[in-house]
């Protein structure tokens, strides 16, 4: 489960495109930060996806991924040129392949070999053409599923909603989110050339005049039950509501958010309704990892928690220039997992109550984000030099913190509330 946004520039309070995705997986999958080089590949050369092979390009990208460690592909990410997409679980009524391409590397192929938002989403459908989407993208139990796409670069962006081979295209115009279910209803920029018809043959509809695509094609039963009209309802109402005064806060805060049924009991409860998603429940997942990008044609800045739940993460600040060390490069996988697990220690701890002073905890987050939203606000545009040193004291700084509250806490005796379900799922 997941939820992607993006606010183009008409909307928001810089001017900037804002990119936001939180990314829900199952709740003890590590979620890790990897920054691929600019690559040349020798012609003929193949690339191993997660689960099949294709021909590789003979030129990949640099790319900024966030993805689950045992993936080849990417949940959200950027690239050199701006480009970033986030992907979404989708549960339709077409056959979900066995093997094939992820929706994850789909979005890593895209970011590798493309340069703005339009040419990516013809890139990826060219990819469904070719290749079949697939294979068990679960990390404790099998989980099958197609995929919708948010596409966007500092001019433009696109949503990309597929069905197996099928598909439908909606440029964004001001304001837009998605959630795992298809949003796309009558009206559709591009879409495959048999998208109706093929409808119309399943008896999903009688005609094109009564053709909606996801009424057609939508799975109810799994998408009802995946809680994402709660979920993509909120966060697009909110957008929508601040038109104009779009900016980093308010992202983060939809990121952080939390369904009104839960009613302060985040930490005892899982809830799918929630953006902020917490597991522990019989369905459901838990978001792994959290992203902001804030785009424009001169700096592109990225905001990252490379930990889960963040509502009780923080958001660093991060840029692509030469010569910095983070975020970890593919020969540091073991590094950016253990980075990770750090950060998921403090939450396991948090939610058996060993925290004995989560306001403090908090309160010190805040700080923390303002003082580096302040310094990235007021530094020099395209300054490497001051870029990496906002960076290396951001990193530094959430290192300590949350070091100093695991030592300060870890002695005291856990005791997890909630259902016996919530209470096996983080006893482990």
């Amino acid at each position: 489960m997941c939820d992607t946004m993006v606010a183009l520039g008409t909307t928001t309070s810089d001017g900037n495109v804002l990119f936001a995705k939180n990314s829900d997986r199952q709740p003890r999958e590590p979620h890790i930060i990897v920054r691929i080089p600019r690559q040349e590949h020798l012609a003929g050369e193949k690339v191993q996806c997660t689960y099949i092979e294709i021909d590789q390009s003979l030129l990949t990208n640099e790319v900024l991924l966030l993805k689950p460690a045992w993936i080849w592909g990417c949940e959200m990410g950027s690239n050199e040129y701006g480009l970033n997409i986030g992907n979404e679980a989708v549960f339709t009524l077409e056959k979900y392949a066995k093997s094939g391409l992820t929706g994850m590397d789909m979005v890593r192929l895209a970011l590798e070999r493309c340069q703005n938002s339009l040419e990516a989403l013809k890139f990826m459908v060219s990819l469904l053409q070719h290749y079949e989407q697939g294979g068990n993208c679960g990390y404790e139990k099998p989980f099958y599923y197609h995929n919708s796409f948010l596409i966007a670069d500092p001019e433009s962006a696109w949503v990309l909603e597929t069905a197996g081979e099928y598909w439908a295209a909606e440029r964004v115009r001001d304001v837009r989110s998605i959630s795992n279910r298809l949003t796309i209803g009558k009206s559709f920029d591009m879409a495959h050339p048999l998208l109706v018809q093929h409808a119309i043959d399943r008896k999903w509809c009688k005609s094109e005049k009564d053709f909606d695509f996801a009424h057609c094609y939508s799975d109810t039963l799994y998408t009802y039950f995946s809680g994402s009209k709660h979920r993509q309802a909120y966060s697009q109402s909110v957008l929508e509501k601040n038109r104009g005064g779009i900016d980093l806060g308010l992202m983060k805060n939809i990121l952080r958010s939390h369904h009104p049924s839960l009613g302060g009991k985040q930490f005892r409860r899982s809830c799918v309704k929630s953006i902020c998603m917490h597991g522990g429940g019989i369905i459901g997942d838990h978001t792994t990892g959290s992203y902001v990008a804030s785009l424009s044609s001169e700096q592109c800045t990225y905001w990252v928690t490379g930990s889960p739940t963040p509502c009780m993460s923080i958001f660093k600040p991060l840029w692509l220039i030469e010569g910095e060390a983070i975020p970890f490069m593919e020969k540091d996988l073991n590094k950016a997992e253990a980075f990770w697990q750090q950060r998921a220690k403090l939450y396991r701890m948090i939610v058996r109550q060993q925290v004995a002073d989560l306001d403090y905890y908090l309160e010190a987050r805040d700080q923390l984000e303002e003082e580096w939203t302040g310094m990235v606000q007021g530094m020099v545009k395209g300054k490497q030099g001051e870029m990496a040193a906002i960076m290396s004291l951001a990193w530094a700084q959430e290192e300590e913190l949350i070091e100093r509250v695991i030592k300060e806490n870890q002695d005291h005796p856990p005791s997890i509330q909630g259902s016996p379900i919530f209470r096996r799922c983080w006893k482990n």
